[in-house]
């Protein structure tokens, strides 16, 4: 089985460093590449074709968000996710509408790191327990509109929608929700399809411009 192929991108040596050893130590992981700067990562990414970027939000050259959305247009595949020291609504909202997929706090254990690597390079996305609700339902909500196609879903789609951008598996939504996860997939795929939206990165953004989750 491939390994999930990983890029870090932070400012700091002695934070990658770490990073390193604890990714290698994954059986399914390996990290391909590493950059001290957004410029120096944008330069590198489309070469390795990495995965997972595991992305610093506040770096010299570039920060997280301009490098993010160079990244996503370069290089397609990659899959960002922030890592940052700092629980600033403001950076890690600007990472989401950059196109990152998901974010984890420096201070979150291992293992969540970890698990939210894994979640994004199989699709989905992550975002971290401690700040998702203030991130998405921080968000200045966008007048009414009657063109907004989220009024037609029905109780279960809009459910298992605003669970899947909160940065839930489909077991996790699964349990929650007292269904199977192929019932989950389908109610997902029904909803994104209503929605006009192609991926979970998508459903993420719209959840961050329509303000879900409001209150955490």
């Amino acid at each position: 089985m491939a390994k999930i192929r990983v890029y870090l991108a932070d400012d700091h040596a002695v934070v990658r460093e770490g990073l390193k050893v604890l990714i290698n130590a994954q059986a399914d992981m390996t990290v391909v590449g590493e950059a001290a700067n957004g410029l120096l990562a944008c330069e590198q990414i489309p070469a390795l074709l990495p995965d997972v970027v595991v992305m610093d939000v506040t770096m010299p050259a570039l920060t997280g968000s301009q490098a993010t959305t160079r990244i996503r247009r370069e290089c397609p595949t990659a899959r960002v996710l922030a890592l940052t020291l700092h629980e600033d609504k403001g950076y890690i909202r600007q990472l989401l509408a950059a196109g990152a997929v998901g974010y984890v706090l420096k201070r979150a254990a291992p293992e969540e790191l970890i698990h939210a690597i894994r979640a994004v390079a199989a699709g989905g996305t992550y975002l971290d327990p401690s700040m998702a609700g203030k991130v998405v339902g921080g968000f200045v909500r966008q007048p009414a509109n009657v063109d907004l196609p989220h009024g037609s879903l029905s109780e279960r789609e809009a459910a298992v929608a605003h669970q899947t951008a909160a940065g839930h598996s489909n077991k996790e939504i699964a349990a929650r929700l007292e269904l199977s996860v192929k019932t989950v997939e389908t109610y997902r795929a029904r909803a994104m399809e209503k929605l006009g939206l192609q991926s979970r990165a998508d459903l993420v953004r719209y959840a961050v411009q329509q303000g879900w989750l409001q209150g955490g």
